[in-house]
């Protein structure tokens, strides 16, 4: 394995720990008004996943799989492929994998900016939203990256 496939594939594993980190780290700290009265809230994907499990199953069961499944699924992809274990074939699913796994970040900030235009309250950005989306920025890197590597002889190609 070449030096580029090895450090590709540590950074793989290094974000198949930072996202399970992410998920458990507050990304916010939400403060409701209610008359003279403030309480804060840290939230968390997680926190939030299970709360959305009591109130709203179908909901929760799209937004595990956006938020958790698929961001690990396309790194265990990407690592089997790099490996040689997962056909060169598969790159379309992974492809969509990485485009479903972006779709979260863009939820977060939609809720943000609601709730903020209904000025019920403050929300403050805490370190695991940062923690977030560097997760995300690495995997894109990552998917990047493991792009402009070359391919192993007979690995994707049809030659005789």
């Amino acid at each position: 394995m070449t030096l580029a496939r090895s450090l590709v594939l540590a950074a793989i594993a290094g974000l198949a720990i930072a996202f399970p980190v992410a998920w458990f780290a507050p990304l916010m700290t939400v403060k409701v008004k209610l008359a003279f009265w403030a309480s804060g809230t840290d939230v968390s994907l997680i926190s939030t996943l299970q709360s959305l499990w009591a109130e709203a199953p179908g909901l929760a069961l799209v937004l595990s799989f956006l938020t958790l499944a698929a961001p690990l699924l396309k790194l265990l992809g990407m690592g089997l492929m790099l490996t040689g274990l997962l056909s060169p074939r598969a790159e379309g699913a992974l492809w969509l994998l990485g485009r479903l796994a972006m779709a979260d970040v863009f939820l977060i900030v939609v809720y943000m900016a609601l709730f903020k235009g209904i000025d019920a309250g403050t929300i403050t950005p805490q370190w695991g939203l940062w923690a977030y989306t560097g997760a995300v920025l690495g995997s894109l890197g990552a998917s990047l990256a493991m792009g402009r590597l070359p391919r192993p002889h007979g690995i994707g190609t049809t030659g005789a």
